[in-house]
């Protein structure tokens, strides 16, 4: 299965530039599997056996299938995001330089590697408001062609850039879009030709950079795959596999997909929002059930926070703990941290080791060295909101946030079978202490 699933992959990534491709293209995927849109501004008729889903920001997206058989029922989530590093254009873009150049002022989106967007074709996607007639309509745009180029200075005018180097973000690493012919207002007009609307009807817009080198695999034996926004695109992709092949009668299954992650979630569509408990509420009130129903479900909830994992560089070891490290190509991770900057404890572990047994998967376990400060992830921020047992887990990678990052190729059908096998399963608080786990 796996070169399928790396093609699928990659196609994926490729078609996703930008959240809202992201998630527009999960979307077109749930539709045609026959889910049902819900708004959030509309009543929702949710029925035992349904499929359905929800979009926030048009960056975010909950999808989730009832069971029918709901007198014990708790819900099985899996939880990812949807946006990477990049590069954010600002509302006023249009810089002319020294009379020979355009360029674009851009804002740092996340903490990126700043030279891996050095020298390499980029372009530019995300959302557009136009107005048409009295509404507001949005439109993804896509220019789907080399346009951009962040020079690097050459090293005769920087004999210490391989001494180590700071960029300025609003120095070094504005794109250039053209030269001395380039008109003021070329870059509207570039969009409004590619969605085939009025330059005065745009009204407002997101957009963002993106790498154009497309995903590939490569290595002795075709062992590693690389491509543009890995973290987290490919967790996601994984949750929406799952989540279509896998299902039981006395669950809820749920794949939340939420944006900004990478600038702290603090958003409408983060995972700090009331997205996801706004969501799981409406669900136990469409069905017909109380709050102390909703309370016992979530007694026997659980969510599998999917955020991919540092795999051992090896060109430094030492960057990794010395026992508790992960490589690729060899399983599924799963995170822990004293500080709770990860949700897993022995209880989660031991509920998402019983499932990888059934699945046939292989597990690692990760830990950031202790002098050592690491990232934080979507698991404790929405257990802030709701209380179930969850497990923060990803794949291993290379390169974790760079413009263009790698993975093994093995590793997303290992994440897409242990999810599969998460949404098959029923996780039930039988007795004090006891969690039962059934199909």
């Amino acid at each position: 299965m796996s070169e399928q699933t790396n093609r699928e992959l990659l196609e994926f990534i490729h078609h996703s530039p930008t959240a809202f491709h992201a998630v527009d293209n999960i979307r077109k995927t749930l539709m045609e599997q026959d889910f049902v849109m819900l708004l959030e501004g509309e009543d929702w008729d949710i029925r035992p056996g349904g499929k359905y889903f929800v979009t926030r920001n048009d960056s975010a997206l909950i999808a989730f299938k009832v069971g029918e058989d709901l007198e014990h029922y708790s819900f099985n989530i899996t939880a990812a995001h949807s946006d990477s590093p990049s590069f954010r254009l600002k509302d006023l873009s249009e810089m002319k330089a020294l009379g020979h150049y355009m360029k674009l002022d851009t804002e740092g989106y996340g903490g990126m590697i700043c030279y891996t967007w050095l020298d390499r074709p980029l372009s530019i996607a995300g959302r557009v408001l136009v107005r048409e007639g009295d509404s507001l309509v949005t439109k993804l745009v896509n220019i789907d062609r080399d346009l951009l180029m962040i020079p690097s200075l050459a090293i005769h005018q920087n004999r210490s850039v391989n001494d180590g180097f700071e960029f300025n973000k609003q120095v070094d690493l504005l794109p250039l879009l053209g030269g001395k012919d380039s008109e003021e207002g070329g870059l509207k007009k570039i969009i409004a030709q590619e969605l085939g609307v009025d330059e005065e009807s745009i009204l407002g817009s997101d957009l963002s950079l993106y790498n154009r080198q497309e995903g590939t695999v490569w290595g002795a034996n075709n062992e590693f795959l690389s491509s543009p926004q890995l973290d987290d695109l490919q967790c996601v992709f994984s949750g929406m596999k799952a989540l279509l092949a896998g299902g039981n009668r006395k669950s809820v299954d749920v794949l939340a997909v939420f944006d900004n992650e990478e600038v702290g979630s603090g958003t409408k569509q983060g995972a700090a929002s009331t997205f996801l408990p706004d969501t799981l509420h409406r669900v136990n009130a469409a069905l017909g059930y109380d709050e102390a129903k909703f309370l016992r479900a979530m007694a026997g909830s659980f969510m599998v926070s999917a955020d991919n994992a540092h795999a051992v560089h090896p060109n430094h070891p030492e960057k990794s703990d010395e026992i508790n490290r992960v490589y690729m190509n060899e399983g599924v991770v799963v995170k822990r941290h004293a500080g709770q900057k990860y949700t897993t404890d022995g209880v989660s572990i031991a509920v998402f080791r019983a499932l990888a047994e059934k699945a046939g998967v292989p597990l690692q376990y990760f830990a950031n060295r202790s002098d050592v400060a690491g990232g934080s992830t979507l698991g404790n921020l929405e257990m802030a909101q709701l209380s179930m047992n969850a497990v923060d887990i990803g794949l291993p990678q290379l390169a974790m946030h760079s413009s263009y990052e790698t993975a093994g190729t093995k590793d997303t059908d290992y994440m897409i079978a242990v999810l599969t096998e998460f949404y098959n399963s029923h996780i039930e608080e039988s007795a004090l202490h006891t969690l039962q786990i059934t199909k």
